[in-house]
């Protein structure tokens, strides 16, 4: 039965939480709809109240929130104003939750299959066990995981993130449910194992006619997936309309910076544009446009009255009262070119000069054996891998999660138990022996960047004492000096004074991750290891980071490994690239020559993954072979299984040669180079549907 109007409405919603001493406003005065089948995009930077607004269309009520005002009317009921026995009766039944992590929302303790089982029984979905474990199966084979009776059986640390999110997204449409909320599904996954979940995705909601809310920051992925989005600043909608009309003539301020931030790998030289300014500050926002203290075009009338949704075409709502006067998106971005992206384009090391060395790279991870008393033997993760990074250059390591980047990283910096190979460090260091035998000058010049602040910074300490520690224990710093170096470190992170007294847990995910680089930059290195460090952050943020790492570079002549599986991220601020798979190098070069043909095979399904932030992107046939294949026993080639123009049989038996394109460009492949050449992504993926 059809229904008219919206599927799910929110009107007026104002929702506050408890900060301090008195209650802050998070979502203002919001109103949005969801029609039945469409799936509506919330994109906007971190704190600007996405989650917040995912969980009042499912009445949840976090610890020291309240729904101030507003309602949110689903099948002719509002859900703000329901017992939580009655929300239940609804939550997963007829709408469900995908949430951003999904270690942290399955079980350890129970096996995957056992908790769609549990989903159904609880909704009574299923009448019997053995109804809800073949339903489970059924659920487990759609989400397109491979011998499903046997992933039913694993634990959720038995499988990959990709992994872990198909069975979060079975779980979610166990129960048949109308509406699906989806809160940054693909936030932490690489670009291909994401390209499957969002083809997934658009082929269930195309299956079974389901309704979507997708929370993101990544606006490559709401250009693919969504009917219509919706632009989200400070707890307020600014801008609403179908997606090719947001991309192509984007008419708020706010929605055109956050376009002009997405690096854009198709067109790198265009993304070194900066149109926001600033980071979104809370306690310092005016009584009228909360945009205004950032806009361009802010005049004084704007920081005292209101802006609210204006009609400005069809489906299309602005909140400017100025959206007439704005230059066009393309027009700001032909007068805009940020001066620190420019200056990271030119290092200026000679080309002799080697700050790290690395040949012959073996790293493993000890493997306890199944006897009490054997002695653990040690698993091969990395093997043969070789490359070198100059003074105040950038190399970039890309690849799939499980390739072995990170495990470079932990093995330069003294991490890993088993690491062989000639590891030279300023001509001076060996780094192959471990951290706590290594010099005090060695720490200090080699410092590491995590990918996930929140693990890796103190919650007990403040940023104060964060900062601080390298600033006493490299330096013997202390007192009135130790403050001011860590209110200098703070502004060069672009992070106000006022932050030198906060705990980490009163910050945002992209000022913990400036601390972080903060606390890097203290000890002075010669080299960082960037692990993902962009990973997790909105676009924005993600921009602005990427232009203080340029600055600081040009700056101090900081030497980068930037380890990172968005490729976009790395064609902007890398000087060259080494792609990885499976703990081997497949190809090396200047970050032109690998983003030009020819590509290795490997290098262009990574290519072909990546979502571009344009409405008119058309996937190339590679992207149907990007799925992982899983195999114990490693080929000579280790691309050769997942291969899709493989036509020799000796690609399993036989090694790969190094083919040698110029002076800085090499790859390894047994396909002649002019066959390559004749693979050209970007002619693919831009053809006009």
């Amino acid at each position: 039965m059809e229904q008219n109007g919206p599927l799910i409405e929110i009107r007026d919603l104002t929702v506050e939480y408890w900060q301090g001493d008195r209650w802050n406003p998070v979502v203002e005065n919001l109103s949005l709809h969801i029609n039945p089948a469409e799936t509506l995009g919330l994109v906007g930077e971190s704190g600007c109240g996405k989650s917040t607004t995912a969980n009042a269309l499912l009445g949840y009520r976090p610890r020291s929130a309240r729904y101030r005002s507003g309602h949110v009317f689903f099948g002719g009921q509002d859900l703000l104003r329901l017992s939580d026995s009655a929300l239940q009766r609804i939550r997963g039944r007829q709408i469900s939750f995908v949430p951003q992590n999904p270690t942290t929302a399955l079980s350890p303790g129970i096996h995957v299959g056992d908790q769609i089982v549990e989903a159904l029984m609880v909704h009574h979905y299923s009448k019997t066990a053995h109804e809800a474990r073949e339903r489970a199966l059924d659920l487990l084979t759609r989400v397109g995981l491979p011998n499903a009776s046997t992933i039913f059986k694993r634990y959720p640390h038995q499988l990959s993130g990709g992994q872990q999110q198909r069975v979060i997204i079975a779980m979610a449409l166990a129960c048949d449910p109308q509406l699906i909320v989806l809160d940054e599904p693909t936030t932490g996954l690489d670009v291909t194992t994401q390209a499957q979940i969002l083809d997934l995705l658009m082929d269930l909601q195309s299956s079974y006619g389901l309704a979507m809310l997708y929370v993101t920051h990544n606006l490559g992925v709401v250009a693919q997936i969504c009917t219509r989005i919706g632009v989200m600043y400070a707890g307020q909608i600014v801008e609403v309309a179908p997606r090719n009309v947001i991309f192509k003539q984007p008419l708020h301020p706010y929605t055109q910076g956050l376009i002009a931030s997405v690096p854009r790998i198709t067109a790198p030289a265009q993304l070194r544009s900066l149109l926001l300014r600033g980071l979104l500050k809370r306690d310092e926002l005016p009584a009228g446009c909360p945009f205004a203290p950032r806009c361009g075009f802010a005049q004084e009338v704007c920081f005292t009255q209101s802006q609210h949704l204006v009609e400005v075409g069809r489906d299309h709502a602005v909140a400017c009262w100025r959206w007439q006067e704005i230059p066009s998106l393309a027009q700001r971005l032909a007068e805009t070119q940020s001066v620190a992206f420019r200056q990271c384009e030119r290092p200026s090391c000679q080309p002799d000069e080697v700050l790290l060395k690395v040949e012959n790279l073996g790293a493993a991870y000890t493997v306890q054996q199944r006897h009490l008393f054997a002695r653990p033997i040690p698993r091969l993760i990395v093997d043969g891998v070789s490359f070198d990074i100059r003074p105040g250059e950038t190399f970039a390591l890309v690849g799939e999660s499980g390739s072995g980047k990170s495990t470079i990283a932990r093995a330069l910096n003294g991490f890993i138990p088993y690491v062989t190979g000639n590891l030279r460090f300023d001509g001076q260091y060996d780094l192959t022996i471990p951290v706590d035998k290594r010099t005090r000058n060695l720490l200090r010049e080699l410092q590491l960047v995590f990918q996930n602040p929140d693990a890796s910074l103190n919650p007990r300490q403040r940023i104060s004492q964060i900062i601080g520690r390298p600033l006493q224990m490299f330096f013997g710093l202390s007192g009135a000096a130790l403050r001011r170096r860590v209110e200098e470190l703070l502004e060069d992170v672009r992070l106000d004074r006022r932050y030198y007294d906060r705990f980490p847990d009163e910050l945002s995910g992209g000022e913990r991750q400036r601390v972080a680089i903060a606390r890097a930059l203290a000890a002075e290195p010669k080299l960082m290891l960037c692990d993902e460090v962009l990973s997790a952050l909105d676009v924005s943020v993600q921009a602005n980071i990427i232009e203080l790492l340029a600055e600081l570079q040009a700056k101090r002549n900081v030497a980068y490994l930037f380890i990172s599986h968005d490729l976009a991220v790395v064609r902007s601020l890398a000087h060259r690239v080494g792609v990885l798979y499976w703990g081997a190098l497949c190809e090396v070069g200047t970050t032109e020559e690998v983003f030009s043909p020819p590509f290795h095979p490997y290098t262009y399904l990574l290519l072909s993954a990546v979502p571009e932030a344009d409405p008119d992107q058309v996937m190339p046939e590679a992207r149907k072979d990007i799925g992982l294949i899983i195999s114990e026993d490693k080929p000579a080639c280790p691309f050769a299984l997942r291969c899709p123009w493989k036509s020799a049989s000796h690609c399993n038996d036989e090694p790969p040669p190094w083919q040698t394109l110029s002076r800085t460009h090499m790859l390894r492949c047994h396909i002649p180079v002019e066959e390559l050449r004749q693979h050209d992504v970007w002619t693919d993926r831009f053809k006009r549907a």
